[in-house]
């Protein structure tokens, strides 16, 4: 496991690593001991958020605050993280515990972009913030270049479609929660009078919102 993770930071994160047991931990769920990745997920979320308004910061000079935020909550988010986190092979060295294990959570959304926060602040702690800026522009360079327009998120779109046609605002509500403690899945319907419905699954019922919104919008275009 430590030979594994040495690799994985070094050819994954660019770094040489000075305390290994912070990465070690950063991989640690709280399945396997209560000491997990929590606090370092606590301080890498903080540590992306600042890189990332950094680099919209001096990127857009021209858009306002309200542009600027949509970006960034699209470049940060959960979703965001996990999609990161699978490509840089993440998941592999996730350590969870048995019934985790048996639950499929090295594959959950949640966990992954859980994981991928510890490690940002696992490397913000051990090399400082260059190398957490270096390895945060790097991964998340091709979705800062793809990001032409400031995008909209699929329930401010919907919301706005809805009282564009003069009916009252969407309607989520939870149609199931299954799966475990640390892995769970959730159903949402959103519903608008008149336009149609839409059902979908996430891993956090804002995740589930989302895709029903954006598959009700799918629908109506």
């Amino acid at each position: 496991m430590k030979g594994d993770v040495a690799a994985f930071v070094n050819e994954k994160l660019g770094h040489e690593p000075n305390d290994l047991g912070l990465f070690e931990l950063a991989f640690t769920h709280s399945s396997v001991r209560s000491e997990s990745y929590e606090r370092l997920e606590f301080l890498g979320d903080r540590v992306l958020g600042i890189v990332i308004a950094h680099a919209l910061y001096q990127r857009y000079p021209n858009e306002p605050e309200g542009n600027l935020s949509k970006r960034f909550n699209g470049l940060v988010d959960r979703e965001t993280c996990a999609e990161n986190g699978r490509e840089i092979g993440v998941p592999a060295l996730i350590r969870l515990g048995k019934q985790a294990r048996e639950d499929g959570a090295s594959q959950s959304g949640n966990v992954v972009g859980d994981v991928v926060e510890a490690l940002i602040g696992a490397l913000y702690l051990d090399g400082g913030m260059e190398a957490a800026e270096r390895f945060i522009l790097k991964v998340w360079g091709p979705d800062l270049s793809s990001q032409r327009r400031a995008p909209q998120h699929p329930k401010s779109a919907l919301q706005e479609l809805a009282a564009a046609k003069g009916v009252k605002a969407p309607a989520y509500e939870v149609v199931s929660r299954t799966g475990a403690h640390h892995a769970p899945k959730f159903t949402i319907r959103v519903s608008v009078p008149t336009l149609g419905e839409a059902t979908a699954e996430g891993t956090s019922k804002q995740e589930a919102e989302t895709a029903a919104a954006t598959a009700l919008l799918n629908q109506l275009q």
